[in-house]
């Protein structure tokens, strides 16, 4: 091969392999969606709860590119198909994103509601529907009979495993106020405490089983050997994905479903979570 033919398929290979990056980062990835299984052992948890399915679903940003309501209805399926006890909604229904367009918070909720799993599903927001508008967020949870708890707590499940939920407002754009979601919880009762930000963790006391976060997106972009280069976090990458443990204190951060400002993603794929909570 000469030179000049080995530079041309050189350059042909190099113009491939961007395409080909371009799509999957831009296209097909933020297209896909799926869920993934997580096993987790948590403190101050009731073995008689051992086993509970939690569904926590993220960063909807319904409307963003690739992520209508068509993928919405999805979504609800897959969800209803993994059995869920208890599904999570961590805040960010509504979009800021390059190319996407406007839906209603109310067609969201009215959707969301369909889900029905055998205990119950509660709501935070996050700084994205603060911008909107917390009314208008919450008149639309409020007519799809879905709680928004926002620094406060219900209980919930039955007879030996009985627990409490609990959601703290954006640690950005609310009062995020750790203290007041936990006032109305005995002190030696198991609680799960959900919130938009995972920032307001290292707030978190450790008498909390669990507290479950979206908002990092994973940081939508992760380079093999470099990391996450974005991260919307002022702690970085420490609490940017997955089961973190602190000082026996647990967080679980979701990778979320949507986009946000920019719509790509990369080895960072939409995910259902679904978390199976056992007694340590």
């Amino acid at each position: 091969m000469t030179r000049r033919a080995w530079r041309r398929r050189t350059i042909v290979l190099s113009l491939f392999l961007a395409a080909a990056l371009f799509l999957w980062a831009f296209v097909l990835e933020p297209a896909s969606i799926g869920t993934k299984e997580y096993a987790i052992a948590i403190p101050n948890w009731p073995k008689a709860c051992s086993g509970l399915r939690v569904a926590v679903l993220a960063d909807l940003h319904v409307g963003s590119p690739f992520n209508g309501l068509s993928k919405l209805e999805r979504i609800i399926r897959l969800t209803q198909n993994a059995r869920p006890d208890i599904v999570l909604l961590a805040g960010d229904f509504v979009i800021h994103v390059l190319g996407g367009h406007f839906v209603d918070p109310v067609e969201i909720a009215a959707r969301l509601r369909n889900i029905s799993p055998k205990i119950g599903m509660y709501a935070v927001l996050g700084n994205h529907d603060r911008k909107l508008g917390v009314n208008r967020l919450r008149e639309a949870f409020t007519a799809a009979d879905i709680p928004l708890l926002e620094d406060t707590a219900e209980k919930t499940g039955s007879g030996a495993c009985s627990f409490w939920i609990g959601g703290v407002s954006d640690f950005l754009k609310g009062a995020h106020d750790v203290r007041a979601a936990l006032s109305a919880v005995p002190e030696n009762s198991p609680v799960i405490l959900f919130t938009h930000n995972p920032d307001v963790f290292p707030e978190i006391p450790d008498r909390v089983s669990l507290t479950i976060a979206g908002h990092t997106h994973g940081g939508q972009v992760y380079i093999p050997g470099i990391g996450r280069p974005i991260v919307p976090s002022r702690f970085g990458q420490r609490f940017a994905l997955g089961h973190i443990i602190e000082q026996n204190r647990h967080l679980f951060v979701t990778p979320g479903l949507g986009t946000s400002i920019i719509p790509v993603r990369f080895l960072v794929p939409p995910e259902i979570s679904i978390l199976t909570l056992n007694a340590i």
